[in-house]
Order: structure tokens, then sequence, then C-alpha cells
């Protein structure tokens, strides 16, 4: 894990490229899938948009640092940044409560690779 603690510039760019529905979904479905990643066909074809939508989207999803392409083959595989989201979570977060231990307290813990 990262833990670099974004600058409010860098937390801006992510969670505007967040702002949109569709760019919103496609990171989703990148967290969901992990490790593994996803093809932009399997992902036109779990989101149900054109290519060049997708490939618009990715391309900001990616300039935020959100996601990265790795090519393997003929094929290009796109992954969700854990450790920036867990990042821009962390610093979202950092002053919960005012430094002092939050009221309430999630059922269970998510931590993400």
């Amino acid at each position: 894990m990262s833990m670099v603690k974004p600058s409010e510039i860098e937390a801006v760019e992510a969670l505007a490229a967040l702002a949109q529905a569709q760019r919103l979904r496609a990171f989703r479905a990148l967290v969901v899938a992990g490790a593994a990643g996803l093809t932009p066909s399997t992902l036109t074809a779990l989101l149900q948009i054109a290519p060049s939508a997708l490939s618009f989207h990715l391309k900001a999803l990616s300039h935020a640092g959100l996601v990265s392409a790795q090519s393997s083959g003929r094929n290009l595989i796109y992954r969700a940044e854990f450790a920036r989201m867990n990042d821009l979570l962390t610093y979202l977060t950092q002053d919960c409560c005012q430094g002092q231990s939050c009221a309430v307290v999630p059922e269970r813990a998510n931590t993400c690779f």
C-alpha cells in the first residue's frame, strides 16, 4: 500500500474523474475484477457502451491515476489502481471525527489490495 497523501489538486482530479456515471461504473467494474483486470471488449459488453465512449472514459480515469493498462498479447488489460484509491479514501477521511475515535464503527473493515 502506497500511503502517499495525495495533494488537494490530485484529490479533486480523481473525484472529478469519478463524477460521471459511466466512468464510475467502469471503475467499479475494475475494482470488482481485482488484480485480473478486464479487457476493453469485456468492459464494453459489461457496461453496454460503445468502444469509443469507453476509451474516452478510461483515458480520464487513467489520467487521474485511478486505472492502469498493461499490454497482454494483442489486448490491453485495465486494472483499478487500489493504492491510489486507498490513498484518496485516506485523504478524504484523515480528519474524520476531529482526530477522535469515531462514534460509528463499520461492522467490518474492507482493505483493498
